[in-house]
């Protein structure tokens, strides 16, 4: 990677880098990542560290030995979350530096006003030189308001605050595909996720995590639309962090576009749940994708799901390839009633669609 100015940065620990071979917390580990972060924070650089490890911390002290149940999993959470972060602050310490604990849901991300608020909350705490620790509220989290795995949570946070690049501690050297004779190779780096890098990132394996390379692509997706490099390198191996930023070769980066949408595009692209699917035909997806037009009943031929008005729809061609995603006008009973007909106003405005 030619060597870029990384001013902000975002770094995600996982679990399996915070976890020793007995899955005990990994304190040299932790305070050695903590290190390289104090490092860059001396030469001026805003950092945020994502980091996984709650679940496993608490249930070391709790001697859980792997959680199953969901009660089990946040009583976990609560007690290890306050062991998590006593250690990062006993390990910035000793640089002078200040934690903050920061912990998300995905309903923190989807609400615009909250999204503005933990937005001001992180620049306030980087221009203050604290480092910002962010994790899902493992503790009180349900399915309908996680996010589900720090690899998307740290690509948010990202976007979140426009951070120039995204680091994943992992515990792989990057992001591996395979040659026509089937043989496994690191990829330095990947400008476009293509249906090939998509199938070869398979399925999660890692036993600590939640996440896998699946994860990852999706992390790349978000920060791809927020002007973001994502850098995918191992979390065991020393001075990698500085590497990265000094463009040398190691692990494997994504380039992301060369436009990036604006702050709320990307909230609209990425903060929200998707609720339903609108199917248009070729001349409304030519005028959303030629004209930057709104999109109108008429071109509309078919509403699947059930939601309400103001909620965030896949906006799909013939095939159902999602070309787009915006907040709808009306509900899905509403608009099922006014497919093809023109006149009746906007199914989503230009201002609350983004193109994907």
């Amino acid at each position: 990677m030619a060597k870029k100015t990384f001013s902000t940065i975002v770094i995600k620990v996982g679990s399996s880098s915070l976890t020793d071979p007995k899955g005990k917390l990994d304190l040299p580990n932790l305070k050695r990542i903590a290190s390289e972060i104090a490092e860059l924070i001396k030469d001026k650089k805003k950092v945020v560290l994502v980091t996984s490890g709650a679940i496993v911390s608490g249930a070391e002290r709790l001697g859980l030995g792997k959680p199953k149940t969901i009660p089990e999993k946040q009583a976990a959470a609560a007690v290890g979350q306050s062991r998590l972060m006593r250690q990062y602050e006993k390990a910035f310490e000793e640089y002078d530096l200040t934690v903050a604990q920061v912990l998300l849901t995905r309903d923190a991300i989807a609400d615009r006003e909250r999204y503005l608020n933990a937005r001001n909350t992180l620049s306030t705490l980087l221009e203050e030189n604290v480092v910002p620790i962010v994790n899902e509220n493992d503790t009180v989290a349900i399915d309908e308001i996680k996010i589900g795995d720090n690899d998307n949570l740290a690509a948010l946070t990202a976007s979140l605050i426009g951070a120039d690049l995204l680091i994943l501690l992992t515990d792989v050297d990057g992001f591996y595909m395979k040659n026509e004779e089937g043989v496994p190779y690191l990829v330095p780096e990947i400008k476009e996720i293509t249906r090939d890098v998509e199938d070869a990132a398979g399925h999660p394996s890692t036993q600590l995590g939640t996440g896998g390379m699946i994860t990852k692509i999706q992390a790349a997706k978000i920060c791809s639309n927020a002007g973001t490099h994502l850098a995918i390198i191992h979390g065991r191996k020393e001075s990698l962090i500085k590497k990265i930023i000094n463009g040398e070769e190691v692990g494997t980066v994504f380039v992301p576009k060369a436009s990036k949408l604006e702050s709320r595009k990307r909230w609209l692209a990425h903060g929200l749940e998707k609720e339903g699917m609108l199917i248009i035909d070729s001349g409304a997806e030519s005028a959303l994708l030629k004209k930057g037009k709104s999109l109108l009943p008429v071109g509309i031929k078919s509403v699947k799901g059930e939601f309400s008005a103001g909620a965030l729809v896949t906006i799909a061609d013939e095939s159902e390839k999602e070309i787009a995603r915006g907040l709808a006008n009306l509900s899905s009973k509403e608009l099922s009633e006014v497919i093809g007909k023109k006149d009746v106003g906007e199914a989503v405005h230009r201002d609350n669609l983004v193109i994907l």
